[in-house]
C-alpha cells in the first residue's frame, strides 16, 4: 500500500504570497479530496514566522526556526543542516511515510538526507532550476563557478532520489538528460482549483476603481515583476498598439524585482498604460473578469524556455484570451490560433501585430476564451492533476 501520511518539504508557503505558495496549497487541497494526510514544513527562508507550528486550510504547517548564523559554514550548507534535522523531528513526530520535498535543492538535497536516516522514501518536485533562476535573476553568470556547482548538486539530487516530479515537459527533458530514467520521471503540471471554474460576473465596482469601466478592451499583464517577464519591453510597444485600438488602455498588476525598470517605462509611455500594483488574492479572479487579454510578453531564457507558468490556466479558466510570447514555456500550454495567440518573443512587430490583431476583432477574443476554458475544464483541474501523485507514492525507484 502506498504512503498516505506525506510530509511537504517546502522552500516557504502561505501566508506568503507567492505562485509558489499557490502551487503549494493547490497541491495540499487536492490531496486531502484525494484520501492523503499532507503535512507541510517549510524552511528557515519562510518570512515573519515565529511560531513553529501553525493550521492553514486544515493543513498542519511546520516551521524551521532561523537559529543563530553558523560562523563556519557557508549560508547554504547552515540552512540545509537546520533544515535536515527539523524534517527527522517532524516525520517522526507526524509518522511520516514519505517525504516530497518542492525545489529548489536547498529543500531537496535536506530531504535526501533525512529520508536515508529515517528509512523512508523521497519524492522531489522541479517546479524550476535553482542555478537558472539564479542567472536570471542576476544571482550569479550562467557557466560560473557557483552555477556550475548548483547545476551539479541538482544533478547528484535527480539522480538519488526515488522519484522525481517536474511541473511541465521542459523540465522532464532536463532531468532525464541528466540521466533520470524516465520510468522515474512524473509530470504534475500547474492547474486550477475547482472555484476558477465556477462562473462569475463582472467585477463592475473593481472596474471603476481601475479605471477600465468604458467599455473598450483592457489589455492586462497579471505576475511579478521579474526582469525575464520583459515588462519595459512591452511597456514600451503599448502605445503604438493601444493608439490602434480606440479607448484600450493597459494595466500592469503586481510588484517584484524589475519595479523600478518597469515604472520607468510606464512614466513616459502616456495615460492608457497604467501601473497598478499589486492587488489582493481574492480580488485576482475578479480582476480577470475586467480584462479582455491577458498580454504575458517573457525574454528567450533557460528558465522561460523549459518552465511553464500558472498566469495563462487562470485566464484560459476565467475564459480570457491570452497573448504570449512563444517561447516554450507559453507554447507548451497555448495552441496558436487555437487556445490563445502566440508572438515572436522580443519582437515588438510581432506583438504589436498580434496585439492589435485581438483587440479589433471581439469575435477572436471569444473564440480563443472559450476554447482556453474548455482546453483546462478537461485538462488542468486540480483534482484530476493531483491523481498522478498517487503512483508515484507507491514506494522504491522503479
Amino acid at each position: 500500500m502506498g504512503a498516505t501520511r506525506v510530509l511537504h518539504v517546502l522552500d516557504h508557503s502561505l501566508p506568503t504570497a507567492s505562485g509558489y505558495s499557490y502551487r503549494t496549497r493547490s497541491i495540499l487541497a487536492a490531496q486531502r479530496r484525494l484520501g492523503l494526510e499532507p503535512v507541510a514544513l517549510t524552511s528557515a527562508k519562510q518570512p515573519g514566522t515565529a511560531e513553529p507550528f501553525e493550521t492553514i486550510d486544515g493543513v498542519r504547517h511546520y516551521r524551521t526556526p532561523a537559529g543563530r548564523p553558523a560562523v563556519r559554514l557557508p549560508r547554504e550548507l547552515a540552512l540545509m543542516r537546520r533544515l535536515a534535522a527539523r524534517i527527522v523531528e517532524v516525520a517522526r513526530q507526524e509518522g511520516a511515510e514519505l517525504l516530497h520535498a518542492h525545489s529548489p535543492l536547498l529543500n531537496g538535497l535536506p530531504a535526501l538526507w533525512a529520508a536515508r536516516r529515517l528509512r523512508i522514501p523521497v519524492l522531489y518536485e522541479v517546479r524550476t532550476f535553482w542555478e537558472d533562476a539564479a542567472v536570471t535573476n542576476g544571482t550569479f553568470a550562467e557557466g560560473s563557478l557557483r552555477y556550475r556547482i548548483a547545476r551539479g548538486l541538482e544533478t547528484f539530487l535527480l539522480r538519488r532520489v526515488d522519484r522525481v516530479a517536474v511541473i511541465c515537459e521542459g523540465i522532464r527533458q532536463e532531468v532525464e538528460r541528466r540521466g533520470v530514467p524516465a520510468r522515474r520521471v512524473v509530470s504534475i503540471p500547474n492547474g486550477v482549483d475547482p472555484e476558477w471554474l465556477e462562473t462569475r460576473p463582472r467585477a463592475t465596482a473593481l472596474a471603476a476603481r481601475l479605471g477600465v469601466d468604458g467599455g473598450a478592451p483592457v489589455y492586462a499583464y497579471v505576475g511579478s515583476f521579474s526582469q525575464y517577464e520583459g515588462l519595459p519591453f512591452l511597456v514600451e510597444a503599448a502605445p503604438e498598439f493601444l493608439g490602434r485600438v480606440p479607448g484600450a488602455q493597459l494595466l500592469l498588476v503586481g510588484s517584484g524585482r524589475d519595479e523600478e525598470a518597469v515604472r520607468r517605462a510606464v512614466a513616459t509611455a502616456g495615460p492608457q498604460v497604467k501601473l497598478v500594483g499589486r492587488i489582493a488574492q481574492s480580488e485576482v479572479r475578479d480582476l480577470y473578469t475586467v480584462l479582455d487579454v491577458l498580454v504575458l510578453p517573457r525574454r528567450r531564457a533557460r528558465l522561460t524556455e523549459a518552465v511553464t507558468p500558472l498566469k495563462p490556466l487562470e485566464a484560459m479558466a476565467m475564459s480570457r484570451a491570452v497573448l504570449a510570447s512563444d517561447v516554450g514555456g507559453h507554447a507548451e500550454l497555448i495552441q496558436d490560433g487555437e487556445t490563445g495567440l502566440l508572438f515572436s518573443a522580443e519582437s515588438r512587430d510581432s506583438l504589436i501585430s498580434q496585439a492589435v490583431r485581438l483587440g479589433t476583432d471581439p469575435g477572436l477574443r471569444r473564440r480563443l476564451g472559450e476554447a482556453g476554458r474548455r482546453f483546462v475544464v478537461d485538462h488542468r483541474g486540480w483534482d484530476r492533476i493531483a491523481a498522478g501523485y498517487l503512483p508515484a507514492y507507491q514506494g522504491g525507484r522503479g
